[in-house]
């Protein structure tokens, strides 16, 4: 088995490919297929990024989140869409600042997003395997679709509140 070496420039890349797709977003696995009993990946978030909140009720396996760059907010929801709980955390920034928390670990019932605060965040995701697509997420019915005027103006609301919170 080689080692397989996760450098900057494998970093760097991953960012650019985010900031080029439409979603604003760019993962890559790291396991090798689905039926690996550790899920791992990669997450290049954008800061125009909208992950509409879900949870992992539908196949319940707790969710790791771990900052490798930048800063990003886990906001969490009750069930009727209202906010719980905004977490700060990331990797070491520019200037030394140290965010209190460096990742999340989410049970399966939790609704939740992930925003990033600043340019270029990239997240670690670890949950067990194997993983079912048919059952990864319960989108939550208060949050719009993706790719609609509904989602960006519900994204821009989630960002005044994060700013007015954080």
């Amino acid at each position: 088995m080689k080692i397989t070496n996760f450098s900057s420039a494998f970093l760097d890349q991953l960012t650019q490919e985010a900031e080029q797709s439409n979603r604003f977003r760019q993962h890559r696995n790291i396991h090798l297929n689905y039926q690996d009993s550790c899920q791992r990946l990669f997450n290049a978030i954008g800061m125009d990024s909208y992950i509409r909140p879900h949870r992992h009720l539908l196949d319940p396996k707790t969710e790791c989140l771990i900052a490798v760059r930048g800063l990003m907010t886990l906001v969490t929801f009750d069930e009727g869409g209202r906010v719980v709980e905004c977490i700060q955390f990331g990797a070491r920034m520019q200037g030394g600042t140290v965010p209190v928390s460096v990742g999340v670990e989410l049970p399966p019932s939790v609704w939740h997003t992930v925003i990033a605060d600043v340019p270029g965040a990239i997240l670690f995701e670890v949950k067990t395997g194997p993983f079912n697509p048919a059952q990864a997420k319960e989108w939550a019915v208060w949050a719009p679709d993706e790719g609609t005027p509904e989602a960006q103006k519900y994204f821009t609301e989630l960002r005044v509140m994060l700013a007015n919170r954080i």
